[in-house]
């Protein structure tokens, strides 16, 4: 169990940390100024992307595909809670206090920029030819592509 669900919970951990990093560098760095705050947080969101790319790259040559889905779909959505809900107590505001429109809105950027990120880690590990498919097939191959031996009749 544990060597299951506990890469989840540090994908999900990481991604959260990002967002939280992110969030104090908005709120000690860029002040008042609304386009510095909205830079820092575009930046962030494709800091959270392009750790996904490594991240589903590494997770892909261990498991199979539908299984990599599942389990850094989930990372995706816990840590986006996490940064929706739980993040803007960091910056000294609250959830929902600039309205739910953008509680929905920092959803959606979050986990598609993820899902982003994602498909391009998945799509390397593809053209690279060291997914878990693509292994299992090498393997097959290479086993089955020897001559068995011929039995000697006397």
């Amino acid at each position: 169990m544990k060597e299951r669900w506990l890469p989840v919970g540090l994908v999900a951990g990481g991604l959260f940390l990002v967002n939280v990093i992110a969030r104090l560098v908005v709120r000690f760095g860029a002040g008042s100024d609304d386009g510095k705050q909205i830079t820092i947080g575009l930046w962030a969101l494709f800091a959270v992307g392009a750790v996904m790319i490594p991240v589903a790259f590494w997770y892909g040559r261990r498991t199979q595909m539908i299984r990599v889905v599942g389990e850094l779909g989930l990372a995706v959505v816990v840590a986006c809670l996490l940064a929706v809900l739980i993040g803007p107590f960091v910056s000294g505001v609250g959830p929902f206090s600039n309205g739910v429109g953008l509680v929905f809105r920092q959803f959606f950027y979050f986990v598609g920029l993820s899902a982003i990120g994602a498909v391009v880690g998945l799509l390397l590990l593809m053209t690279t030819g060291l997914d878990y498919r693509s292994q299992s097939w090498k393997r097959y191959i290479e086993r089955s592509g020897t001559k068995p031996r011929k039995i000697v009749r006397r």
